[in-house]
């Protein structure tokens, strides 16, 4: 059966402030944790001010402090805004904080606009052509030390520590498939290339130290309620903060509004259709139907599952919705 784990970026919604974002991710992590999802990840992102993960490793350390056996991690780290060696330092202190709980997934995009990317780095020397040079740089950084080896992570060295490749095109999908490393798919904003990703990864992958067989992740949003109307209200805060970013208007998190969807022009709502392709909205019984079509059509062995909802109870009430409909789907199965 398909698992499921959380992809929490950390919303900051209109009215709110920082502080009570990361409160509500701390809570949701928990519950998330009572409800038996696998994993509980947060993504790195720079100069947005809807999202409040921007210090992913400082974020991730207070999720892992506040829960026992959900595994937390990143998704993700982008690796060109950093050099290897703090990443490898950063996540081999959670490992030894927290062993056997801590996964590391690695991007090669920047996460934010160049002009910021470019205040991260002071230069951009370290680019996405050099990620598969860095990642494979990071991995060997938690092997345990070799006789006189003069540069180690520590702590990092033999630290266990999962690393995933994540992507949302092809790229992404052939290295992992190189370096035998698990993949997570972000179809849940960039869904035009996930067959193709899907199918390169899986004809591709070579065995390897961390895994003997592919392992896929897709990124979902899922966005449940009681009603397939409530659903549809809640899930335009989701749609609103799509066209405010593409719009180059990025924002916190907008409240819902009735009919949003039916007020976009022609141009907007075929943006929308095409980028949140990848989304499931609705009643229990919708989301059963969308949840059971997505895994049949893509055979994903996990699913990142992501809901942008503004009010955190709803937010909640999202997840174990979800949860409920795929323990009935595993009981029948």
């Amino acid at each position: 059966m398909t698992t499921l784990s959380v992809l929490d970026l950390a919303p900051v919604p209109e009215g709110s402030r920082v502080a009570e974002a990361l409160r509500n991710t701390e809570d949701l992590a928990r519950h998330a944790e009572r409800l038996g999802y696998a994993r509980y990840w947060l993504a790195e992102h720079h100069n947005m001010p809807g999202i409040a993960s921007a210090a992913t490793a400082v974020v991730i350390a207070h999720v892992a402090a506040a829960t026992s056996t959900i595994r937390v991690g990143a998704g993700g780290i982008m690796l060109p805004n950093h050099a290897p060696l703090v990443i490898a330092e950063q996540f081999g202190t959670l490992a030894a904080l927290h062993p056997g709980r801590i996964d590391l997934g690695l991007g090669r995009a920047p996460g934010t606009d160049m002009m910021t990317a470019r205040a991260l780095r002071r230069n951009l020397q370290g680019d996405i052509d050099s990620f598969p040079q860095d990642v494979v740089e990071l991995i060997n950084y938690f092997a345990p030390v070799e006789p006189g080896q003069r540069v180690q992570a520590v702590p990092g060295a033999g630290e266990s520590v999962e690393v995933w490749i994540l992507g949302s095109s092809t790229y992404g999908a052939q290295l992992a498939a190189i370096l035998g490393l698990p993949y997570a798919f972000a179809s849940h904003f960039a869904p035009a290339e996930m067959e193709n990703a899907i199918d390169i990864y899986r004809s591709r992958f070579h065995p390897s130290g961390a895994l003997d067989k592919p392992h896929l992740m897709l990124g979902l949003n899922v966005v449940a309620a009681d009603t397939d109307e409530e659903a549809r209200l809640l899930f335009s805060s989701l749609q609103q903060a799509f066209v405010n970013l593409r719009s180059g208007r990025p924002g916190r998190l907008p409240p819902p509004v009735e009919g949003y969807e039916e007020s976009l022009d022609p141009q907007a709502k075929a943006m929308l259709g095409h980028a949140l392709s990848c989304a499931i909205v609705g009643s229990r019984e919708r989301v059963a139907q969308g949840l059971d079509a997505f895994i049949r059509r893509t055979g994903a062995d996990e699913l990142m599952v992501t809901a942008q909802i503004f009010d955190h109870a709803a937010r909640k009430r999202s997840f174990e919705i979800l949860m409920d409909v795929h323990k009935d789907m595993a009981r029948a199965a």
